[in-house]
């Protein structure tokens, strides 16, 4: 309603005529796996650091409502997808939200950005299947001001793989999974994540997602 209502406004500079202007989003793709990382996590790309103009459009697409903001976002994850992986085909998987989260939002952020980029690669050409196949196998307490490893801690052994309609997800010949989600920090969460799809026989080759603390970050 809002962004019917009200002129367009970028959520980085305040310039009219788009929420996020080209100018504000700079992606760059690059390997910003977090060092030192938990046990299995793979290889991490995203397309930009959590700072500025994508921090902000962060915020406002997952916190605020501000839906119209997964398509600026969901092209980025979808070209650095396409980095991170440049040939063959390949099976997208977004990390799940809590359902109290979901309910909280009014909307699941990473499932929807996964099913646009998924959608633009396909534009693009490229064999690329989504498998929602990831789910909570039980609740897991708020990892906001937790350590590295409190939050593995916290975040183990609470994933599994709901194989949909009963198809597998992907055997260790076939295509390899990239893991989608929104913002790397510790890499607790996707290190699960690829324990969980692993587990299941399938191949992780890689974790995408929009951004990247600095923090834990170290870019090649």
């Amino acid at each position: 309603m809002l962004d019917l209502l009200l002129p367009l406004r970028c959520v980085g500079c305040a310039v009219r005529g788009s929420l996020l202007c080209e100018a504000c989003l700079v992606v760059a793709p690059a390997d910003r796996t977090p060092v030192p990382g938990p046990e299995g996590l793979p290889v991490c790309w995203s397309a930009t650091l959590y700072e500025g103009a994508a921090r902000q459009a962060i915020l406002h697409y997952k916190e605020r409502g501000r839906t119209a903001l997964a398509a600026p976002l969901a092209q980025a994850l979808a070209f650095t997808i396409a980095t991170a992986v440049p040939r063959g085909a390949l099976v997208v998987v977004p990390v799940p939200s809590a359902r109290r989260a979901v309910r909280a939002r009014g909307h699941d952020p990473v499932g929807r950005l996964a099913a646009l980029a998924v959608r633009h690669l396909a534009g693009l050409g490229r064999a690329v299947t989504l498998r929602a196949d990831l789910r909570q196998s039980r609740r897991v307490a708020d990892q906001a001001g937790l350590s590295a490893a409190q939050r593995a801690a916290n975040l183990a052994s609470s994933l599994r793989v709901a194989q949909a309609g009963g198809a597998p997800l992907s055997g260790r010949s076939g295509p390899p999974v990239v893991l989608v989600d929104d913002v790397v920090t510790t890499g607790a969460t996707l290190a699960e994540a690829a324990r969980a799809i692993r587990e299941a026989g399938a191949t992780v080759g890689a974790a995408v997602t929009v951004a990247a603390t600095r923090r834990k970050s170290v870019i090649h």
